[in-house]
This record gives C-alpha cells, sequence and structure tokens, in this order.
C-alpha cells in the first residue's frame, strides 16, 4: 500500500500544448490562499493551482493502486523533467539535430515521420538539406545573401516568391518526398496489450492479491494435493486477471480518446499562398517552399525566411526562453517555428519543417502523454481516501475479531465442532483457518477502497470529449468540462459569436451623401473612386483572386475585411492593378485598442504619398477636419460632421457595424528614407479627409435568441462584450434577447468600456452585477470586467478571439477561444476551442459540463451503496457467526461491477434538459446531496436486511434444515451473492435518475449501459450455473433464481417511494474525513 504517488511508476504524464502553460506557468510556482486550507483536496481550480497544493492532495490520499489510480494526472517529477529537458534542447539544439541526423541516417529508417535520405543533391532542386537548414540554424544572413536572398532561395525551391508553389499533386509529391522532410509525426500511445501488462507490474493491489493467491494455491496444493488444492488460488489468480483485463480495456479506450484529441489541439489550420490563391491548410500539410503570410497572433508553422514584412515583431519566448519581442526585419529575416506573432505582417518562405526544425526537436524530445487533475477529481480522491480508512479500518476491526474468535474456540465447523483446540488442532489445520481469515480481511480492504472513483471522472471527461468535437467544442484542458457546470455568467463577444459572421456593405455614405444603392459605382467621381480602390486595396491583410475554376473571384482576410473587398470589387475596383500602382512604405496594423488601422502608400508615377485610415467611424470622424463630396471636391467640416454623427447612430441602431474610411496627403521629403527609420515612423492620425462611411450587416446567428433563453433559465448569465459602438451593441442584444427592452436601459445595464474603466473599484464591483452589454470594449476592459466578476464570486465562462484577448481568457475560469476566427495565441490562452464560433455551441458546453458532475454523483451513489452493504453484511456476519457470506471471488467480482463497469454504465449517460433547469453547481456544493444519502440508505438498508435475514435464518427460510449442512451453507451463500448481485444490476437503474421518479426516461438512448446490464447479468448466470468450483457456490433452482430476480426488482419501487421523503434543502456537511488525514499526518 502507498500514500502517494512517491516511485518512478505512480503517476503518467498529462500532455499541455502550451509547454509553458503546464510547467513554467508562475501561477504553478507561486503559492496561494489555497495551499493554507486544512484539507488538501478543497482545490477550487487546478487552473490555477501549485505545486504545493498539487502535491499536498497526493500526499494526503490513501492508495492501493496508484500507476491507475494517477494514471490521468499531472507527474509533478516529471514535469520538471520535461522543463529541464526543453532548456537542454534549447541551448545545444545544433548537437542535438547532428546526433539525431547522425542515427537516423545510420538506421535508414523512419523515424518520427522524417524520411532518410542521401543529403545532396535533392532531386530536381539545387539546394540540399544541409545548405537549407544551416541557413536557419544557424541564422547566417551572409549564406542567405549568397543565396540571392529570400528571392534567391524561392528560385532554389522551385517557388514563386509571390505566388507561392504551384498547386498541383505532382510538386506538392516532390516536395514532400524529397529529404526536406515534412511536419513532424507523433510516436503511438500504448498497445493494448501494453496497458494491461503495465497494470499488473505496477498495481500495489494486484500485488496484494497475487501474494494472497499464492499463500492459498502453495497451501492448498500442499494439504489437498494438486488436483483439488489449485482452485482457490486459481479462482482468485482468474477474477484477478479478469479485473485487469476489464480494467485494462477501459484506460486503453480512455487513452484513444485523448490521443485523438491531442492530435486534433495540434492539428493548427494555416493559411498559404499556392498558386496565387490563398487557402487553408493543415500545419501537417506545409511543405518546404510554402509561401505563409502572417498577421498578429497568429504561430510561425516552420522555420522559414522573411520576404516582406510592416512593423514585424516576434515572441520568440518559446524557443530562447526569454520574454523577449524580436523585430524582423531584411536584417534579422529569420523566423522559427513554433513563436509568435506579436505584432505586424508579413510573407514568410519556408524552409524547414518536422526535424529540421528547433521546434520540431523540442516536441519529438517531449513525451506527449497527457496528465492533469481536475477539482472534481482531486475532491473525488478525497472522498476515496475518506472510504479507504473505513475501509482499513473495518478490515482490521474483521481480522482481529475473527482470529480473536478463531484461537479462542468461538468459531464453529459445519457439523458444530470447534475450528481451533489449544493442544489438539494440528498445523495444518490451523494454517487453514488462519489464511482463510486474512484472505477475507485482505478482500475487504480491496473491495472497500474505491479506486474507480476518482477515474471515474477522467472516464466520464473522456466520453464527454468526444461527444462535443461533435458539438463542435475541442477541450484543451479537462478541468474546464467540469468548471462549465458551475458557470454562473458568459462575457461573450458579438462578432461571429451571437452573429453570422457574414458581413456584408448595405449602406454607405460618401461624404455627407448617402448611396441610393451602395453597390453603384457610377455615381462616385473618379477622384473619389480612385482614392477608394487604393484605400481599401492597400490598407488590408485581404485578397482578391480568381477562383479555382477561373469563373469568378474570392476574397480571403477577416469577415470585415472580406465585406470591404467585396463592396470594393462591386463598385468597379481593380484589386491587382490598383496594387500594382502604389508601393507600401509603411503600415501600422490594426489595433483593438485604437480601433484603427493606417497604411502610407507611393505612386509608382509621382512623388506623393498617401497615407489612407480604416476603422471605428466615430472615431476616424473625430480626427477628420474635411471631406471629399460626390463630385471630388474638398470640403471642410461645418455641420456636416453633426449630420454624419446622426447617420452612424443610425446605422448602429440598425445592427449595422459603422466602418470609416479616410486619407492624408503627405509629402515625400517627411517620409523616412532607411529601412530602421521607417520601422519607427507613426503614422499621423489627424488631420484626415474623409472618404466614405459604411455601415456593414452582420445577422445574428439563428438559434441564438433562444440558446440565451435557456442560459438565463438555468442561472447563467449572458454578458455582451463587444468593441461596436455602444448603439450597435444595444441593437445587437436586443436582438439576441440579451436585453429584454428598447425602453431606457436600466442604470449601467448597458455601458461603454472607457465609462466602466474610470469607475473606482467599489463602483465597478455594483455596476458589474448589473451590466449586460459593454460596448466600445477594449481587451483590457474585458480582462477588467472577468477579475471583478471573480472577485463578486462568480464563476466566470469568457469567449475571446484575438490576440489581446489572451489574457482575459486565462484569467477566466473557462476560456473559450474561436475556432474558425480565433488566433493561436488566443487558442493556446484557452480552455475550450469553440470550432464554430457558435454561442448555441457554449450552451453545449454548459450542459456537458453539468453532466460530467451528474454522472460522478450517479457513479458515487451507486458505488457507496454496494461499499456499505457489503461491509456491513460481512462485518455482522463475521462477528456474529465468525464466517462471511461474501467469500474472495464474488467480492472481487462485486468490485468489477461496482467500479469499471459501474463507471463505464453511469459515467457515460448523456445530458439532458432536465439539467439545464437547475441553477449551476457551487464550488463548495458538496459531492453527496441529501437527495443521494436519502437514496443510499434507503437501498443499503435494503440489502442489508433482506440479506442478513437469509445469513441467519436462510436454511429455515428455504427449508433446508435436514439437508446436508455443507449443501445447505453453500445454497444459502449461493442466493446470498446472486440476490446482492442482482440488488446491484437494478440499483444501477435507480442511479440513473437520483432525484426523478421515472429511472427509465432515456435508457434506450445509451447503449453502452444497456450492453454493461446485460452483460452482467449475462455472466453472473455463468458464474452461477458453471463457475461453481471456483466461486464456492452451486446452482440454483428456478425458484430461486426468481427470488433472486423478486429480491432485485424491490429496489425499483422502493426508489420511487422513498423519493416523496422530503429532505432539508442545507446540505449536511461531512468533514469527518479531514479529521482523519489531519491523524493520519499528526
Amino acid at each position: 500500500m502507498t500514500t502517494g504517488p512517491t516511485d518512478d511508476h505512480t503517476m503518467q504524464l498529462h500532455d499541455h500544448t502550451d509547454l509553458e502553460a503546464a510547467i513554467g506557468s508562475p501561477s504553478h510556482l507561486n503559492s496561494s490562499p489555497q495551499d493554507h486550507f486544512s484539507d488538501p483536496f478543497d482545490i477550487a481550480n487546478t487552473k490555477k493551482a501549485s505545486i504545493q497544493a498539487l502535491r499536498r492532495w497526493r500526499e494526503a490520499a490513501l492508495v492501493l493502486n496508484a500507476s491507475r489510480r494517477f494514471r490521468y494526472t499531472l507527474d509533478l517529477r516529471k514535469a520538471e523533467e520535461k522543463e529541464q529537458r526543453a532548456r537542454m534542447i534549447r541551448a545545444h539544439a545544433q548537437v542535438i539535430r547532428a546526433a539525431l541526423l547522425f542515427k537516423l541516417a545510420g538506421q535508414r529508417a523512419i523515424v518520427l515521420g522524417t524520411e532518410v535520405a542521401p543529403l545532396p543533391p535533392c532531386g530536381d532542386y539545387e539546394i540540399s538539406l544541409e545548405q537549407l537548414t544551416s541557413v536557419t540554424r544557424d541564422h547566417d544572413l551572409s549564406a542567405l545573401q549568397q543565396y540571392g536572398g529570400a528571392k534567391g532561395l524561392s528560385e532554389k525551391l522551385k517557388t514563386d516568391i509571390d505566388s507561392g508553389i504551384v498547386d498541383d499533386d505532382v510538386e506538392l509529391s516532390k516536395k514532400k518526398k524529397c529529404v526536406w522532410g515534412k511536419y513532424i509525426s507523433h510516436e503511438k500511445g500504448s498497445q493494448l496489450l501494453e496497458v494491461p501488462l503495465g497494470g499488473l507490474a505496477r498495481s500495489d493491489s494486484h500485488h496484494l492479491n497475487y501474494s494472497c493467491c499464492s499463500i492459498i494455491g502453495a497451501w492448498n496444493t500442499y494439504r489437498d494435493g494438486l488436483k483439488e488444492g489449485w482452485f482457490d488460488g486459481g479462482s482468485i489468480t482468474f477474477a484477478v486477471l479478469l479485473v485487469i483485463f476489464v480494467t485494462a480495456t477501459s484506460d486503453y479506450r480512455q487513452s484513444l480518446r485523448f490521443q485523438n484529441l491531442n492530435e486534433e489541439k495540434r492539428n493548427i489550420q494555416v493559411e498559404v499562398i499556392r498558386a496565387g490563391r490563398r487557402e487553408k491548410i493543415s500545419i501537417y500539410e506545409i511543405v518546404v517552399g510554402d509561401v505563409v503570410p502572417l498577421k498578429i497572433g497568429d504561430q510561425v508553422p516552420a522555420d522559414g525566411v522573411l520576404i516582406a514584412g510592416h512593423s514585424l515583431a516576434i515572441d520568440e519566448s518559446s524557443m530562447t526562453g526569454e520574454s523577449k519581442i524580436v523585430n524582423k526585419n531584411q536584417k534579422a529575416p529569420f523566423l522559427m517555428a513554433g513563436c509568435k506573432v506579436a505584432d505586424g505582417a508579413g510573407t514568410m518562405l519556408v524552409t524547414g519543417v518536422g526535424i529540421n526544425t528547433e521546434w520540431g526537436l523540442l516536441m519529438a524530445s517531449i513525451s506527449d502523454d497527457t496528465g492533469e487533475e481536475t477539482p472534481l477529481q482531486v475532491r473525488l480522491n478525497g472522498v476515496a481516501t475518506f472510504i479507504g480508512i473505513v475501509g482499513l479500518a473495518v478490515a482490521l476491526f474483521v481480522l482481529i475479531v475473527l482470529l480473536s474468535r478463531f484461537f479462542t474456540g468461538n468459531s464453529k465447523n459445519l457439523d458444530g465442532t470447534t475450528q481451533f483446540v489449544r493442544g489438539q488442532t494440528s498445523v495444518s489445520k490451523t494454517m487453514d483457518g488462519v489464511v482463510h481469515i486474512i484472505t477475507a480481511a485482505v478482500t475487504i480492504v480491496v473491495v472497500a477502497v474505491p479506486e474507480g472513483l476518482p477515474l471515474a471522472v477522467t472516464l466520464t471527461l473522456a466520453y464527454s470529449m468526444k461527444k462535443m468535437m461533435a458539438d463542435k467544442a475541442l477541450v484543451r484542458r479537462l478541468s474546464a468540462c467540469e468548471t462549465m457546470g458551475s458557470a454562473t455568467t458568459i462575457c461573450s463577444d458579438k462578432t461571429g459569436t451571437l452573429t453570422l459572421n457574414q458581413m456584408t456593405v448595405v449602406e454607405a455614405y460618401i461624404g455627407e451623401t448617402k448611396l441610393n444603392s451602395p453597390e453603384d459605382g457610377s455615381q462616385l467621381h473618379s477622384a473619389v473612386s480612385s482614392l477608394l480602390n487604393e484605400g481599401i486595396t492597400q490598407n488590408t491583410s485581404g485578397s482578391v483572386f480568381t477562383s479555382k475554376d477561373g469563373k469568378g473571384i474570392e476574397v480571403s482576410g477577416s469577415p470585415t475585411e472580406k465585406a470591404i473587398l467585396s463592396w470594393g470589387v462591386k463598385i468597379g475596383m481593380k484589386f491587382d492593378v490598383v496594387r500594382s500602382e502604389s508601393i507600401i512604405l509603411h503600415v501600422s496594423p490594426f489595433n483593438s485598442t485604437k480601433k484603427r488601422g493606417g497604411v502610407a502608400v507611393r505612386q509608382r508615377s509621382g512623388s506623393q504619398v498617401h497615407i489612407h485610415w480604416k476603422g471605428a467611424a466615430e472615431i476616424i470622424l473625430e480626427s477628420c477636419t474635411g471631406y471629399l463630396d460626390s463630385n471630388g471636391c474638398l470640403q471642410s467640416f461645418e455641420r456636416e460632421k453633426d449630420f454624419l454623427k446622426e447617420a452612424i447612430g443610425e446605422m448602429a441602431a440598425k445592427s449595422l457595424r459603422c466602418v470609416a474610411i479616410a486619407y492624408q496627403t503627405c509629402n515625400i521629403d517627411e517620409v523616412p528614407t532607411d529601412e530602421e527609420g521607417l520601422a519607427q515612423w507613426v503614422l499621423p492620425e489627424d488631420g484626415l479627409i474623409l472618404l466614405a462611411i459604411l455601415g456593414i450587416k452582420d445577422p445574428c446567428r439563428p438559434g441564438v435568441k433562444d440558446a440565451v433563453r435557456q442560459c438565463s433559465d438555468s442561472g447563467v448569465k449572458v454578458r455582451m462584450v463587444t468593441g461596436d459602438n455602444i448603439q450597435t451593441a444595444r441593437a445587437i442584444a436586443l436582438e439576441c434577447g440579451i436585453l429584454t427592452s428598447n425602453t431606457e436601459d436600466t442604470e449601467f445595464e448597458v455601458i461603454e468600456g472607457k465609462t466602466f474603466r474610470e469607475l473606482s473599484e467599489k463602483e465597478q464591483e455594483q455596476v458589474a452585477k448589473r451590466m449586460s452589454v459593454m460596448g466600445r470594449s477594449s481587451p483590457s476592459d474585458k480582462l477588467l470586467l472577468v477579475q471583478t466578476l471573480r472577485k463578486l464570486g462568480e464563476v466566470v465562462a469568457v469567449t475571446g478571439d484575438g490576440t489581446n484577448d489572451a489574457p482575459a481568457l486565462h484569467e477566466a475560469d473557462i476560456g473559450l477561444s474561436m475556432g474558425i476566427q480565433g488566433t493561436e495565441v488566443a487558442k493556446e490562452s484557452s480552455d475550450i476551442i469553440i470550432l464554430d464560433d457558435n454561442f448555441a455551441s457554449v450552451l453545449k458546453v454548459v450542459r456537458w459540463g453539468r453532466s460530467v458532475y451528474a454522472n460522478i454523483q450517479k457513479f458515487i451513489q451507486f458505488q457507496l451503496t454496494v461499499n456499505v452493504a457489503a461491509l456491513v453484511i460481512n462485518v455482522v456476519a463475521a462477528v456474529s457467526s465468525g464466517d462471511v457470506p461474501l467469500n474472495t471471488v464474488q467480492l472481487l467480482w462485486v468490485n468489477l461491477i461496482m467500479d469499471t463497469l459501474g463507471a463505464l454504465a453511469l459515467a457515460t449517460e448523456p445530458p439532458t434538459d432536465h439539467l439545464m433547469h437547475r441553477p449551476p453547481i457551487g464550488r463548495r456544493e458538496p459531492l453527496v446531496t441529501n437527495i443521494m444519502w436519502r437514496n443510499l440508505l434507503i437501498q443499503a438498508l435494503y440489502q442489508i436486511g433482506i440479506l442478513l435475514v437469509l445469513n441467519f435464518q436462510g436454511k429455515s427460510i428455504l427449508h433446508l434444515e435436514h439437508d446436508d449442512p455443507k449443501h445447505a451453507k453453500m445454497v444459502k451463500n449461493t442466493l446470498i451473492f446472486n440476490a446482492f448481485v442482482f440488488c446491484q444490476i437494478f440499483n444501477e437503474v435507480n442511479a440513473r435518475k437520483p432525484d426523478e421518479i421515472n429511472v427509465f426516461t432515456g435508457v434506450t438512448k445509451n447503449p453502452l449501459f444497456s450492453g454493461v446490464i446485460g452483460t452482467t447479468f449475462v455472466l453472473q448466470i455463468i458464474i452461477i450455473q458453471f463457475l461453481g468450483n471456483f466461486t464456492k457456490t452451486v446452482r440454483l433452482s428456478w425458484q430461486l433464481w426468481m427470488v433472486s430476480l423478486v429480491i432485485g426488482i424491490i429496489s425499483w419501487p422502493l426508489a420511487a417511494a422513498g423519493k416523496f421523503i422530503p429532505v432539508p434543502k442545507t446540505p449536511v456537511a461531512i468533514k469527518l474525513y479531514q479529521r482523519c488525514i489531519a491523524a493520519r499526518k499528526a
């Protein structure tokens, strides 16, 4: 027995895709207030738990099978080794890569998905693997210049620097088969046979049983001979092997689910340029020679060199270990895979993938085995520890009582003779009696300590995660699954989450004139049209290109960019032509704080520089001093600015997003001439000339109003936090049902981010309680709101898609990033990725979160009923008669039913609508509620009563007084065993609905539950009818089978009747196990 995972085999390491979050996060290194809490199992949020808190609960846990119990928790020792190995790889990457490549070349094998082949030459290409990788590996600028820079490299790789590689199967196949390699393929998980063998080798409880088997087998073989004596030891061996096999199969299925989940997390979608078109592909499909556009929040998918960039800044902390932002330009053009784009934009040429990158080498050298405990898992370890202490006490009590009765001459044989008489009983018979007693006590320990209780969390989480994938939710952090069931508020983005993210320009103002048809370019003066086209094509991260079939055009970029570009095309803009007429000098990327983005361009045919701005209409309008009217004439603002402000308000009231486009001219003499000066140049933001104001429609998602209503009905308040202006935010909130009336808002129900930011801390807390909509919010406002709500005791879920949303996503109890529009930085900071960016999917996550908690409670009720009944029956029988009616093999079978099979049946129940009519689950809500105690006690008392009556009066009830005493006892004990198992089978159905009378609702929707019940029933028949020599049972008549069936069925009406018994609403706080733990530590 062990009291915590202290050896090399106690735990397996759970993978965290974000290495720093898993190991190096400050939240893991600093102590927190929960470290000083008296209960080591009370960790409200494992996401931010300290290493000390995680270590303390492990040390406090009472564990028989440490390798299985801690299989899916974070291995603290291995986590530290993992970080040390990562540092070593960062420091010695060149040496390690050379050694690996040498090993691969020597073995001529495929390792980690990288094909080994001779280095030069490389097929039809003019550069070898060593030449290519050494350029980026060594950051060799002189070698890059000798090759002709990025353009020269692209020619050697047969890639067009502007349009990318030729998008045909032959060229892609060549590049994939070339020695440059492909993206790293991670090692396979454990095989099915490895799991039971590993569990057998490391399982303390199995060692305990095998020790008993060896003693019993050896003794009985010596006593009765080989032919008859092997049954006792062999039967226990078979039972133990059966438990191992079933448990291993269950664990293997869970491992596959986690492995598939990890593959999904690593399968990042990357935008590349191929044949002049932008398209998204899997990161595994990137090849050397690909041209990859980069923007804020992207992860650099491979090693490469910069082709062109504007204010491009890279966070290289994941590779260098230093929190330093590095600016990239032609003097520092090398990009490393795994780093994040912190600012700016650019394009890169891929020069290394897979094992030929620093990141690939790091990922290949670090185990993918994953581990992370959840709050519920920790609490269940506390419950299991309490039950285990009780079980140990009971087993010790039974051992002392039985040994005392035996050696004092109070234990009788079936014929009434005394089992032990001092000086007369032989050593052989004495040993026989002692071995029998010790075996019974050890079995009670094995059955009493519920190893499967904490693991039921892992099982239900693995099942839930698989189903949540089908519901468009990818779980990155296990604890988020169950924490979502406690969420009391959801702070949701507007665009793409509450709306469809399908934007179109529906209104347009040119100067002070509203266009009758916003798509009619003939209404525009040529001067206005020319400036608009230039501003739209150059001040964008999107693109317009010909579709694959050549019959139309396609537009790429963010939804807002696509809407504006599409509008530009409709009014006559020729994207490629306009873009070729000017040169981009400097870019100020769109900033979610400033709500604007700008670009400076110079005409190829002249010396005039235009600075174009685009952003939130009211912000751009404030920076304008004039406008171009419909005739192309410059006009100064007089009353027109107030008119346009009203127009913006009217469009916002129609739930339109308002975007303004403006420009100003700049003399070429005022523009920095050197690259460093351009990089530091701040584009002038004032004195602009307004060109257009566009009203962009983004309709609400179908069903979002119903989803918001369901959240409200279930006690979860939905708050909308958006960067749009307050009128647009209010209109969308009304449309979505977040606000219920268009009348004047109650105080602070709708508020601007700036107003909230300027309040005092106390005022912020008061406002946060009432607030439903925050408009014109910045990422820092969202973070402030999350922190304020958490101070008020709310369990906060937050959605986010931008890089600047990362702090709020990390701070929230549950961070929900967007799978379509979300940046990689946002995704890595989140706990769950909403794959379809739909708020309805967030509601499904809430349902699954509540389902996890509800399923665990069902399993607890079922398992505790079995534990209480089995322990009481054996203890009472042992104390009163000196014998136990349920023998070792029978209890191992019961243990299998209540542990692995019970978890499979109850932990995989799908969520129901009933769950959404309850309030959120409180952080400190007891695992065993008053309703569960009522159900548990009713069933346990019934089983104890009926089976003890059979134990003491069974012979007379069954009319067995005149039968052979040995046979009569066998029949009686067989009936007790059979009735006990039937009670568990029928009570398993009761456990499905702890607070509902009709327990059969939806039973057909869970085939696994029906399968487990049916399998248990069939196996019980086989055990009784055909395996009597192993289980010490006899075949029962059909009448006794009916008696067993009736005893089991009675539990159904009994459970239904019991639910009419009222229970107090205040939970019964049980803290006895804390005292037990305190006593142990003292």
